[in-house]
């Protein structure tokens, strides 16, 4: 995929909230298609603690995701993954080998923070 995206104004942007939040639970998903973990995020007092799967078996370990902070979309609509309705997107890049590396801050920045 190396199209280039269409180009969007800034209008478009900031209706994608992307907000910090915190692993609180890590946990394996048997059901999934594909592998993946199910994971408890707090976004803090506005948003609240969100579900979500993510399909980031390859560079994380249960245990490295607890406490870990991620950046996430928060206003998309829920959506069902198999048994799980999950409430939050994820962001995280590919490496070559298609293995997700999640978007994380490299400061102690605070949870539920929009991205700027």
């Amino acid at each position: 995929m190396n199209e280039k995206a269409k180009e969007i104004g800034i209008e478009d942007f900031l209706k994608v909230d992307i907000r910090v939040g915190i692993v609180l639970e890590a946990l394996e998903f048997p059901e999934a298609r594909r592998p993946a973990y199910k994971l408890k995020i707090d976004f803090g007092e506005e948003i609240g603690v969100r579900k979500t799967s993510a399909q980031i078996t390859d560079l994380y370990t249960l245990e490295s995701l607890v406490g870990k902070r991620v950046a996430a979309v928060v206003n998309f609509p829920p959506r069902q993954i198999g048994p799980i309705m999950s409430e939050v997107l994820v962001l995280g890049f590919s490496d070559a080998n298609g293995q997700i590396s999640l978007i994380s801050p490299d400061h102690d920045v605070p949870i539920g923070g929009r991205l700027h």
